[in-house]
């Protein structure tokens, strides 16, 4: 297993940039930050037609405890009001919100159709009123709803069983997840699929979200067409068929619903699939070339990108789509989650970290600059920011001031501090014991059969039964 410094050790600035430089990790920094009136983090941006009151985003996250019928439970509710509080202007997606049955990645998943729109508008129309309460003024405040498909991921009747729909053959990832018999969905279901989209787009105008975000990321289904080189048919082989899913559905919500918005939350690019080596860490599932990661290099180390690719599906939707924000994220948390969601601690079903977290969070805002630098008129989102826990707000500010992406979008860290955002736009010391550590407990918890949550550090969540729970799984995994 690679050494590495935990980031709460590294408790002063001198000592986080020493311990940069010594591993060779580049990364922008601010060793203090401005005053408030002077702080990137506050600036606002100029997008369309609106002003989005400052550069903080509200990452959207899966969540596992909304209604057995994927309507809005109470803890949703906390959470949103939460993100309402937190300071930040842009709650990108919210929520990933399944637009079908077939399509949830858990059963507790929120999902967007005829049944739930009543509450999750009422929801929506809370979390607006509270942000106005808190801070006085609403107009600035840019919300969206995030819509997807699971795809490969998709458990919507029991979370320890997966009811796969894949884009294509892929023998790695079909062994990994017990996929070889799984049927390829085939064009007919891809387009009702899409028409799924297309009405949850407009259940979504009609709930009073100013966007919608089509999740073409970290594995789900969306993001896995894109890499369908060898896939028959209108969705498959060239770049022009394989972008079809996303701009058949994007220009069918223009029509259904001519007041939303659309963006695009986007793996920039993939890497070859890591599984769980002999001692833990993890390791390349092949030693060979791997030919389905979109935007990666292709080989089994897993450590380059090559955007052309990704570069030109985004000239294209920009074109055809009037496609004007993406949130700009990289890998999957399912096959390469040290690339994706860089943690101190593996998940219990996950593998030790192969090289130093710090790496991975340099290479994915590097890899978010390449795309500004290529795209300067679109509104770009920043993710991945989560693993830097005490000096994310001194890379974020840095990220900005060098013009390297136009807004940090923050999902993790959320959960157990909202405010965050708040505190440091106000000046406000930053509240240590609040920080998320990456601990994974708000992945353990549901993938063993509990409610999402920070149980670690939020006091909600401590005190609730599934917190004991999750104490004697972490014990039972250490006897192992």
């Amino acid at each position: 297993m690679a050494a590495f410094s935990k980031i709460a050790q590294l408790a002063r600035p001198e000592a986080f940039q020493d311990y940069l430089r010594a591993n060779g990790i580049g990364l922008p920094f601010l060793s203090e930050l401005p005053e408030p009136a002077a702080l990137n983090l506050a600036r606002p941006l100029s997008y369309r037609d609106r002003t989005i009151g400052n550069r903080w985003a509200i990452l959207p996250m899966e969540g596992w405890d909304c209604e057995p019928n994927g309507a809005p439970s109470e803890l949703t509710r906390r959470r949103w009001l939460r993100f309402a509080k937190s300071g930040a202007k842009l709650l990108f997606g919210c929520e990933a919100a399944a637009v079908m049955e077939s399509g949830r990645g858990n059963t507790r998943q929120l999902t967007i159709c005829d049944r739930t729109v009543e509450a999750t508008a009422a929801l929506h129309a809370e979390m607006v009123r509270t942000h106005e309460e808190t801070f006085g003024r609403r107009d600035d405040l840019y919300v969206g709803l995030q819509l997807t498909h699971s795809g490969r991921f998709s458990h919507p009747h029991d979370d320890t069983k997966l009811e796969s729909v894949i884009a294509y053959r892929n023998p790695w990832l079909d062994k990994k997840f017990g996929n070889q018999d799984t049927p390829v969905a085939s064009d007919a279901q891809i387009d009702e699929m899409i028409g799924h989209f297309i009405h949850a787009g407009e259940l979504a105008a009609r709930a009073g979200f100013d966007f919608v975000d089509i999740k073409h990321a970290h594995g789900y289904f969306g993001h896995e067409l894109l890499s369908a080189y060898d896939r028959p048919g209108k969705y498959g082989g060239s770049l022009e068929n394989r972008s079809r899913f996303f701009l058949d559905i994007a220009q069918g919500i223009r029509k259904a619903a001519p007041g939303l918005d659309i963006s695009l939350r986007f793996s920039l690019f993939d890497v070859v699939p890591y599984v769980k080596g002999p001692d833990g860490v993890g390791t390349p599932i092949t030693d060979g070339n791997y030919p389905y990661a979109f935007g990666g290099d292709g080989t089994s180390s897993g450590s380059g990108y090559d955007l052309s690719e990704p570069f030109e599906f985004i000239e294209r939707i920009v074109k055809e789509a009037d496609v004007r924000m993406v949130c700009a994220t990289v890998g999957s948390p399912y096959y390469n989650p040290h690339l994706q969601r860089p943690a101190a601690f593996p998940v219990f079903d996950g593998y030790a970290m192969p090289f130093d977290p710090l790496k991975s969070v340099a290479m994915h805002i590097a890899a978010a600059a390449e795309f500004k630098r290529r795209f300067p008129d679109l509104l770009i989102v920043g993710s991945g920011y989560t693993y830097l826990q005490d000096w994310l707000p001194n890379v974020a500010e840095a990220v900005l001031a060098a013009g390297m992406i136009d807004s940090v979008g923050i999902g993790r860290m959320v959960l157990s501090y909202p405010e965050l955002c708040d505190d440091i736009l106000k000046g406000r010391p930053v509240q240590r014991k609040r920080i998320c550590r990456t601990l994974g407990d708000c992945t353990n918890a549901p993938r063993n059969g509990m409610v999402s949550g920070c149980y670690p550090l939020d006091a909600f969540y401590k005190t609730r039964p599934e917190a004991r729970e999750l104490r004697s799984v972490h014990a039972s995994h250490r006897l192992d």
